[in-house]
Formats: structure tokens, C-alpha cells, sequence
């Protein structure tokens, strides 16, 4: 069965691609933007199947009318693509509040808006997927992104304990992970805080090592999410490439590393036993 999908962010990069390839094996797609023009191409090539609808991921009463609407032309939703974002770039001591504010709040509170939207939805027709767009940023920290880091941890925590509530009703939720990919998240949409010197020769150091990645088309991931949509059974996390995969290995065996270190240090904090019932 065709299914009814809602991406946000699919002016470009990776929502365009899902949108584009739902579309082409004829699914409807609930498409939003910040600006609606931007969508013109693709209600050009699927007038019948795409809904395009301005939205600002940031505006909660925006997010629940947008699922509203696609609900209303479509009749129902089984997909939710939380993919809206941009990438904040600088060190910690660098990063404005203003930044950190509005980087919380498109990444982290825009995908719980149009996650609270759907929900009501998914919930009474027994079945949803939540595709909550995460980042290996999202599993290991990155020096000059840790504003952006705190937004993909928070989104993961968030959703790991989402799909726990929610998959008793019918709805599954994944963490995508994806790779570099060449999209405009380092690009245009990307924001930079202001530099202090002292970080200069680790900015250099990340662009060198950045110059030598090879970013991979973003069409390329287009059958993984297909294939991801249609399982009966989907994974909480998913990588997009096999790019990230030494990454996670390497920052979980650290962790586990550093934890079995201070394993005596941590029985020091357990207290005496006390008995059952005791106060």
C-alpha cells in the first residue's frame, strides 16, 4: 500500500532526496519548508501526491496545524521524517546564548512539535513511523560542534525513550545517523559563531582533516530510508553509510573503557547496605 508521508525540511539535501524518491514510487508526501517556493518543482512534477506547506519548525501551533492539514487531504499518516536542521559551528566558549537557543530550538523542540502533532494521529489508527534525523554527531562529540552535538544528544535521548511509550500503540520510531553527505548543512544554512583566536589552530586542524573526507551524494541514501519505511519490525537506530561506524565503535569502547577505570571509585559512592523496610 502507497504510503502518506510527512517530511519537514525538504527544500533541500537529504528531505529533498526522501521526498523525491516517496514520490517516485507513488506515495503522497506532506512536504513543509520555511519557504513554500521552494516546493514548486515537486508539485510541478506530483501535483496529485505532494501537499506543500510553509512551516517553521520552531512554531508548535505551526507544527500541529501542518499535520492537520496533511491528515485532512490525505486521510491519514504513516510516516513522520523529523529532518529540519542546520549545523552550529564553534567552540563552546565561543558559541553565543542566542545560537545555542535557537539550535535547541529547531533541532530538539522543532522535531517534539511535529512528533507531539503526529502522535494523537498514529496513535488512533494503531500504526505510525517516526524517522527521527539524527547525525554521528548525535552518538560521538566533535570538537567546534558541540552546540550541535547537544542538540543530537538530546534528540536521541528523547526519541529512545519515545519509542518506548509508543510502541505498545502500533508506532515505531528510528534514529537515523547519517555520514557526511553533501548537502548544505556545513553550507549556507550553517552558523558560525564568532571566533576567539585561542581555537584558531584546531579550526585548522578540522579543516585539513575535513578536505581530506569525501562526501558521498545524498541520493545515495534514498533505498535505505525506503527499505527502513517498509519494515514490519524497524530498528530504534539506523546508520546511513558505513562511514560512521568506526566512530561509534571507537567513543563506545572509550566509554566503556573509562567506566570499568573507575569502577572501584563508583562502589564508594553506594553507601552501607541498608535493610528492607528500613528508613
Amino acid at each position: 500500500m502507497a504510503k502518506v508521508w510527512c517530511i519537514t525540511g525538504t527544500s533541500r539535501g537529504l528531505g529533498r532526496v526522501w521526498a523525491l524518491a516517496a514520490l517516485e514510487r507513488g506515495d503522497s508526501v506532506v512536504a513543509t519548508a520555511r519557504d513554500v517556493r521552494s516546493l514548486d518543482g515537486l508539485v510541478q512534477r506530483f501535483p496529485g501526491s505532494v501537499l506543500p506547506l510553509a512551516l517553521d519548525v520552531r512554531d508548535r501551533a505551526a507544527a500541529v496545524a501542518a499535520v492537520a492539514a496533511g491528515v485532512e487531504r490525505f486521510g491519514r499518516l504513516d510516516v513522520v521524517v523529523n529532518n529540519a536542521g542546520y549545523g552550529l559551528f564553534g567552540a563552546v566558549e565561543e558559541l553565543t546564548e542566542q545560537q545555542v537557543r535557537d539550535q535547541l530550538e529547531t533541532n530538539l523542540f522543532g522535531a517534539l512539535w511535529v512528533t507531539q502533532a503526529a502522535l494523537p494521529v498514529m496513535r488512533a489508527q494503531g500504526h505510525g513511523h517516526l524517522v527521527q534525523v539524527s547525525s554521528i554527531g548525535g552518538v560521538a562529540g566533535f570538537a567546534l560542534l558541540g552546540g550541535y552535538n547537544c542538540s543530537k544528544w538530546a534528540l536521541e535521548g528523547l526519541s529512545e525513550a519515545l519509542a518506548q511509550e509508543v510502541g505498545p500503540a502500533g508506532v515505531h520510531v528510528t534514529i537515523v545517523e547519517p555520514g557526511p553527505y553533501s548537502t548544505d548543512w556545513g553550507g549556507d544554512s550553517a552558523v558560525w559563531a564568532p571566533r576567539n583566536p585561542a581555537y584558531d589552530g584546531l579550526r585548522a586542524a578540522r579543516r585539513a582533516a575535513a578536505a581530506r573526507q569525501v562526501a558521498v551524494e545524498p541520493e545515495a541514501t534514498a533505498r535505505a530510508v525506503l527499505e527502513l519505511v517498509d519494515m514490519a519490525e524497524p530498528p530504534l537506530r539506523l546508520f546511513l553509510g558505513t562511514y560512521p561506524y568506526a566512530i561509534a565503535e571507537r567513543a563506545y569502547a572509550e566509554r566503556l573503557a573509562t567506566w570499568q577505570a573507575g569502577r572501584a571509585l563508583a562502589a564508594t559512592a553506594d553507601g552501607a547496605a541498608r535493610p528492607a523496610g528500613a528508613s
